[in-house]
């Protein structure tokens, strides 16, 4: 992946990522806003605290759904971290109420790591 130069400032964006791996989500946090520009990195790995950031006043510019996440889902499987609302839910689910809550915002998902940068 590439990474930014001092043209690609994104200090004043914040992206909202939906993991399932506390740890990877701590490490995304610290490795990712330097290769993205600067921009903010919110994380949540179960759904009562995605969903409540989601249905916060702050407007997220993209919403990440890490590649675990998108394995569990491409494998059929419910994404760990859900709640009784979600059980059952697809990505598609997911995209669905994350563009229903934050119309402006941009869903970005990948299974494979090295597609994140």
């Amino acid at each position: 992946g590439a990474t930014c130069t001092d043209a690609d400032d994104a200090s004043s964006k914040t992206i909202l990522v939906r993991g399932c791996d506390p740890v990877m989500a701590e490490r995304a946090g610290q490795m990712l806003p330097p290769l993205l520009g600067g921009v903010t990195i919110e994380a949540a790995t179960q759904d009562d605290a995605f969903f409540e950031l989601l249905g916060s006043s702050k407007k997220y510019d993209a919403v990440f759904f890490a590649p675990g996440a998108c394995r569990w889902s491409a494998a059929r499987k419910p994404i760990p971290g859900g709640n009784a609302e979600t059980a059952g839910w697809s990505l598609d689910d997911y995209r669905a109420k994350v563009l229903q809550m934050q119309p402006s915002a941009k869903v970005v998902e990948t299974c494979e790591e090295r597609d994140i940068v």
